[in-house]
């Protein structure tokens, strides 16, 4: 990595580069935790670098904006930004660097730290191949690098698809949950996360209590997990998503595992949420990240009932 001395200005490099695991005996890349544990034995050259750069685009308003910032992460083939200004997954930038190497088009992937009123981190990606915007020389790529394969599915049309992920692609999925990816079933950009095997559940009748969180919960075939006590009880709650939604509700029920609740937004079965159980405006509050991993439409309310896995 790269860092700059606080005494003297003067910068440090130091590389990351592939894992010496040999590539034939790497497994293939088809879920959200393999992808966490392989990525890094098949990753670009990637440099922890500060480089001071310019902005230029529409942000979520749909306002223009010119913002003067900095990269936290680059590779050959995008970078990680801190952006005051909210956008939007899927929109395109015009970076500039201000140390004068040059001026290039990236898509927006997505964020890769929640947002918060300091502003947000988002990946993004080069949209010109050629493009050599940070004036470093990365060594020639070998093949496939940077790239891992993944199975994903669209939430619209809930079509699954084995898919080639960029590096950074596969860190906007990791810690968000969810890509924004063209389907060619829907006609256009939809959001996309790991296609994993789910139980049914049927639909409630009035009056009944809402499922759980386990009942909700993915199960995978042969799979031994722990089974938690639930409890029908309603706690305050607060709910942040990557992408900048804050809402206070209340639970259904909850448990050690995970908790239930019932909301007018919408949340994309796969997407992580950070939720604050029990939430008190004065108190001293703890935020766990959890994944969405059921949604059920309440019908004649327009509501939906979500089921949360605390991340393990």
């Amino acid at each position: 990595m790269l860092s700059q001395s606080p005494e003297t200005g003067e910068f440090v490099l130091r590389r990351t580069g592939m894992s010496d695991i040999p590539e034939t005996k790497r497994a293939p890349l088809t879920s959200a935790r393999a992808s966490l544990r392989e990525i890094e034995h098949r990753r670009s050259e990637r440099l922890l670098l500060t480089v001071p750069i310019r902005v230029e685009g529409v942000d979520r308003n749909g306002e223009e904006f010119a913002e003067d910032t900095r990269t936290i992460i680059i590779n050959r083939q995008g970078a990680r930004i801190h952006l005051k200004r909210a956008i939007t997954a899927g929109a395109t930038l015009l970076v500039t660097t201000l140390l004068g190497h040059g001026t290039a088009k990236f898509r927006v992937v997505g964020p890769t730290q929640p947002i918060t009123g300091e502003g947000g981190e988002w990946g993004i990606e080069c949209l010109e191949e050629n493009a050599n915007v940070w004036g470093i020389g990365f060594p020639p790529p070998k093949r496939e690098e940077g790239m891992c394969t993944a199975l994903i599915e669209c939430r619209k049309c809930h079509s699954a698809k084995l898919m080639h992920l960029s590096m950074v692609e596969h860190d906007v999925l990791g810690t968000s949950g969810l890509l924004v990816k063209e389907c060619e079933e829907c006609g256009g950009s939809t959001s996309w996360s790991y296609s994993e095997p789910s139980t049914g559940i049927e639909a409630d009748e009035p009056g009944a209590s809402l499922p759980s969180a386990e009942t909700l919960e993915v199960q995978q075939a042969g799979a031994n997990r722990r089974v938690h006590n639930r409890v029908a009880l309603q706690l305050p709650i607060r709910v942040r998503s990557y992408y900048g939604t804050e809402e206070f509700t209340r639970t259904e029920n909850v448990s050690r595992g995970g908790v239930c609740f019932a909301s007018d937004k919408a949340y994309e079965v796969g997407e992580f949420l950070l939720i604050t159980c029990p939430y008190e405006k004065a108190g001293h509050n703890i935020e766990v990240r959890g994944r969405v991993v059921r949604r059920l439409e309440m019908q004649g309310t327009g509501r939906k009932i979500y089921g949360i896995s605390y991340e393990r």
